[in-house]
């Protein structure tokens, strides 16, 4: 069945939450906002794009930085209001040049800082 972006359940803003995974470790390596065009843009480029909401702008992930997600697969969850990119991650995935971005734990009531920034 074709795939048609307008099925997909987005928030008032007109967005959709989309976890990166690394493909092959399962890694999850962020959570980014996708509007339907940059959903289409996504699968028609194979180059992950997000909506930036501080630009209001598509953002090409890895434009600037050269830590680029090429997509290997896009899942929709059984809700129809969240997606799963995988992606084969080029350098770190977060703006804190961290691999994740989910680079703290909670434990025992304090946060630990898991991975340092890369050089």
């Amino acid at each position: 069945m074709p795939f048609d972006p307008s099925t997909l359940v987005y928030n008032e803003a007109g967005l959709i939450p989309c976890i990166a995974q690394q493909e092959g470790t399962g890694e999850v390596l962020m959570m980014a906002w996708m509007n339907a065009d940059a959903v289409l843009r996504t699968l028609e480029t194979g180059q992950v794009i997000y909506w930036s909401r501080s630009r209001a702008a598509f953002w090409v992930k890895g434009e600037s930085s050269g830590h680029t997600q090429a997509l290997v697969d896009l899942r929709v969850d059984c809700d129809r209001d969240c997606l799963l990119a995988i992606v084969r991650q080029t350098g770190p995935a977060c703006h804190t040049n961290r691999r994740s971005c989910f680079y703290t734990a909670l434990r025992d009531g304090q946060e630990v800082e898991l991975m340092a920034p890369e050089a």
